[in-house]
């Protein structure tokens, strides 16, 4: 399937300013029909939800058309679509919900690959049962996080592993759907962080086995809130803490207030804007989603390729993003620069590659990086041969210079 890049670039408004991004694991660019949809919503009538007013109606409608979006991209069920301020709030929330059946001795297990927003609430949660917490290690020198560093850690008492779909630092895919087999066998659940890996691959919950599986639709050009999809059965087994009179129906029953309407229609559109990244391909919603991913990802490939044989060739690069498999997103550093010196070098011509350690600090750490991680150079769907090209030349620049 053809990626046409300049009719997706076309849609970015951002872009109009002349830069080039690789800045999207931090959050990508919003794209025409993403701003047009939250603009909609908030210009039309709008209250919270019922079905009476005109207003009602139209929030009822924002959050099914959301919550079906949702489902259609991750492979889910829209009863199990629980919406959340962000995945890190939602992770709390349901780590919280979760440790109420823990007791002392009982374990959950994290990992060293992961952002902290999920490794530090079930580590905070599992203090507050008394439960203990096991730490399952990557490999710094590969960047691969084996399926067998997870069961090692696994026993008859493990309650949880929380593990990521792919490194928001260095890009590793772990195999996931092993990893859940294991921790499923070991009688325990599997809370996945899928936040980078939905921006990059299409997601089918159930065949990676997760049975919960969290994501930040501003990853993957939509505005900035949290979802997660799990069962619908499993989510009515909890119970979170909530207000009195809220609905104890799920998933409402996780959902804290009012919701965000503009910003669910906005996750909605950006949802429709993924399935036309193929634009001849056919069937509903969830098949041209698959079809888009998978132009998505060969496109993504081809760039990242030419950045590597762009970087060998540049000398005094260490590329630490080593893993078989792995996003498109790349953790530098170099022979005596640094990398926030690359950072602002980079971003005075136009080119956005930040560094830092982007809350994977345990990840930075065990590289060998401390907290100030590295320059990050990661692709979204909108970017071209020509940005790689100003990213190299500016690399190659920054390197020429004498240092400071």
């Amino acid at each position: 399937m053809a990626y046409d890049v300049a009719a997706v670039r076309a849609l970015f408004p951002a872009l109009d300013a002349g830069g080039a991004h690789f800045d999207g694991p931090g959050g990508t660019q919003t794209p025409r029909p993403v701003i047009d949809a939250i603009a909609a919503a908030l210009a039309a009538p709008l209250s919270n939800r019922g079905d009476v007013t005109r207003g009602e109606r139209n929030a009822e409608t924002i959050v099914a058309e959301a919550r079906r979006a949702m489902a259609d991209l991750l492979g889910a069920d829209p009863a199990g679509i629980v919406f959340g301020r962000s995945a890190t709030q939602l992770a709390y929330d349901f780590a919280r919900t979760l440790a109420k059946t823990w007791t002392p001795g009982d374990e959950v297990v994290v990992t060293r690959l992961d952002h902290d927003s999920n490794i530090r609430p079930w580590v905070q949660a599992a203090a507050a049962a008394g439960a203990t917490v096991r730490w399952a290690d990557f490999d710094p020198a590969t960047g691969e996080l084996p399926a067998e560093a997870v069961r090692a850690v696994l026993s008859t008492r493990t309650r949880l592993v929380a593990v990521t779909a792919a490194s928001n630092l260095i890009g590793t895919r772990p195999a996931v759907a092993e990893i859940a087999r294991s921790v499923h066998e070991a009688g325990a659940l599997l809370y996945v962080d899928g936040v980078h890996y939905t921006a990059h691959a299409s997601v089918d919950v159930e065949r990676l086995g997760a049975d919960f599986f969290a994501c930040s639709p501003y990853k993957f050009l939509g505005p900035h809130m949290g979802v997660l999809a799990s069962r619908p059965g499993l989510l009515e087994t909890l119970a979170p803490d909530k207000l009195l009179p809220s609905t104890d129906a799920v998933p409402e029953r996780f959902e804290f207030g009012t919701l965000p309407y503009e910003l669910l229609a906005g996750a909605r559109a950006a949802v429709d804007v993924l399935a036309g990244l193929a634009p001849h391909a056919a069937g509903g919603r969830r098949e041209r989603l698959i079809a888009s991913y998978t132009a998505l990802e060969e496109h993504e490939d081809a760039l990242r390729v030419r950045i590597e044989k762009g970087l060998a060739g540049l000398g005094g690069v260490t590329v630490l993003s080593r893993a078989a498999e792995r996003t498109p997103t790349l953790l530098l550093t170099f022979e005596d620069r640094g990398t926030a010196d690359a950072y602002r070098f980079l971003a005075e011509r136009g080119v956005d590659a930040p560094a830092g350690s982007f809350y994977a600090i345990e990840a930075s750490r065990r590289l060998g990086l401390g907290d100030a991680g590295g320059l990050r150079v990661g692709l979204a769907p909108y970017n071209d041969a020509g940005d790689v090209d100003r990213l190299l030349q500016g690399l190659a620049d920054f390197l020429g210079r004498p240092a400071r």
